[in-house]
């Protein structure tokens, strides 16, 4: 248990003064018991489980998102993301998400890092009604922690379905082999109740300091989206109106306590931390080029970037024109000759395409000579697609810069509420005036026309799936998303496709849209398979269909 506390600890030994250094026990030998008798130090063990949190810039340790296991982005260097976009992943080929201690990082298997925090929760309560401190501190620190066992459980529930419910720490000595999966409703229910708890234990808002820890919102947040996924065609046997309404319930719920309001410019909205529209988020505090550099790894090779993850064609043709009709329409005016004319402005906000004025010239990505094109420096760092990521870039910043992007993760935001709740509450009741409502907010924010009247259940369903591709674009909705509605077989079996641009002697630019990469989909992979390693310790552990 000794490591278990050590990165911690040692900081605040650090600066103990020098004299006295010789009579200080050595810091891997600070036991347990003392922790968990020192208020300050138990405060410092939960503001570990934060940093501890995964969140979407860097999936591997480096530079992949998991966006890019959806179709709305490829990843460029692969780094095993193959396995997902391929449907190749099983249980002892897991890649990208592998666990080992030298593969990809080692911090990507869902399964091991959850279950590894889960157990530092669960320490946490077998301990924290014994530490001295006063009684509001520990209500709040037993109120975040909740929230962030919870939050992991969540995790596990959306990519492997129903898991093993384990609330008590284990030593080395325990015999866990006889640990089963819970039912899937079971896991679900978990999640509700213990977002619930957490929700009676913690506060709206904080001041000062505390700016950024879980509240109330935070965990109405999750327990709305676990009911959302618990409503849909992948969790439910059946279309349940009373689940519908519940998941509507619960994201009314967040909005009713209108502490949250619609950053007014969605670009920077990303960029702000802790802004009007954030419910969580986690701020990136540690510097360093290796640690975290969007800019850089996501950037265009004419700039020094790396073209990491890249938006597909599919993204971008989900953006409708600026009054309101999908490019599919024939009365859009949508051009395939000029396809970035007169689109929805989330499109520039989002995507960087050839022309978009950026970093004090226009992206060039046509070919012959465009420096973003192949034909620019470091062709390896080229887009396959033609496009490049600009959400979550900060533009100012200096690609080559060692200090490490500043940008915040958000988990939860208003505008995702707001979609969760229209999802729900269209399903449980139809497109009813609420349902407009939400959506239109959402649609005025991005200077977007609202939604016309008189759509049926269905045409709203399929608005406010298009509204979430675009809205939520590379939050890591979208994977689940499309796995939850139970899509994936035709959304993740299309190839990806791109943008090829030509321009000839007089200057004219020629567009094509080709293939450039093969996806493949099964019906397994609406779950994760889980570690080989894992069903070996325990074969009471089920492993999931297919796999």
């Amino acid at each position: 248990m000794k490591s278990l506390f050590l990165s911690f600890i040692l900081s605040l030994f650090l600066f103990s003064c020098s004299h006295d250094l010789l009579d200080k026990a050595p810091v891997d030998r600070i036991s347990e018991d003392a922790v968990w008798t020192d208020a300050a130090l138990v405060q410092t063990f939960v503001n570990s489980k934060y940093r501890d949190l995964s969140f979407g810039f860097n999936w591997n340790g480096d530079e992949l998102m998991w966006a890019s296991a959806s179709d709305e982005s490829l990843f460029s260097h692969d780094y095993g993301m193959w396995a997902i976009n391929k449907g190749e992943l099983t249980p002892a080929n897991l890649a990208i998400l592998s666990s080992g201690p030298t593969e990809y990082n080692g911090n990507m298997n869902p399964w091991s890092k959850n279950y590894r925090y889960i157990r530092d929760s669960n320490i946490f309560f077998g301990k924290i009604a014994s530490v001295p401190m006063d009684s509001t501190l520990r209500r709040q620190l037993t109120g975040e922690m909740t929230f962030l066992r919870a939050f992991r459980y969540f995790d596990l529930v959306r990519n492997y379905g129903g898991v093993p419910l384990i609330t008590q720490s284990f030593g080395l000595g325990d015999d866990y082999a006889a640990t089963r999966r819970a039912t899937l409703d079971e896991s679900i229910n978990f999640v509700v109740s213990e977002a619930d708890k957490a929700a009676a234990l913690l506060p709206v808002s904080y001041t000062g300091a505390d700016v950024g820890r879980a509240t109330k919102g935070a965990a109405l947040a999750l327990k709305a989206r676990m009911l959302l996924y618990a409503a849909s065609p992948l969790y439910a046997s059946s279309t349940s109106t009373a689940r519908w309404q519940a998941a509507a319930q619960a994201a009314q719920a967040v909005l009713d306590l209108n502490a949250y309001q619609l950053y007014p410019n969605y670009q920077q909205l990303f960029l702000i931390a802790n802004n009007s529209e954030v419910i969580f988020n986690r701020i990136e505090a540690q510097q360093g080029d290796s640690f975290l550099n969007l800019e850089r790894w996501n950037g265009p090779n004419g700039y020094g970037g790396w073209g990491g993850n890249v938006p597909t064609q599919t993204l971008v043709d989900a953006y409708e024109t600026l009054d309101g009709r999908s490019i599919t329409d024939a009365s859009s005016g949508y051009d395939a000759q000029n396809p970035y004319a007169n689109r929805d402005p989330r499109l520039a906000a989002t995507v960087l395409y050839n022309g978009l004025p950026y970093r004090g010239r226009a992206l060039e990505t046509f070919r012959p000579g465009g420096l973003d094109s192949p034909d620019g420096p470091e062709s390896f760092n080229t887009s396959p697609t033609g496009y490049y990521l600009r959400k979550f870039i900060t533009e100012s910043r200096d690609l080559g810069s060692a200090t490490g992007s500043q940008a915040p993760w958000i988990y939860f935001r208003l505008g995702e509420v707001l979609l969760n709740y229209a999802e729900a509450q269209n399903e449980a009741a139809g497109p009813d005036a609420s349902v407009y409502t939400a959506i239109n907010r959402i649609r005025a924010r991005a200077s977007m026309p609202a939604l016309p009247a008189g759509l049926s259940q269905a045409q709203m369903r399929d608005r406010i799936r298009h509204e979430r591709q675009v809205e939520l674009a590379y939050e890591e909705h979208r994977y689940y998303d499309v796995r939850r509605w139970k899509i994936a077989g035709t959304t993740e079996n299309l190839p990806v496709r791109g943008a090829a641009i030509t321009k000839d002697a007089s200057g004219k630019l020629q567009f094509a849209y080709p293939s450039v990469q093969e996806r493949r989909f099964n019906e397994r992979n609406y779950f994760l398979p889980i570690p080989l390693k894992e069903t070996q310790a325990n074969p009471a552990l089920t492993q999931n269909a297919g796999y």
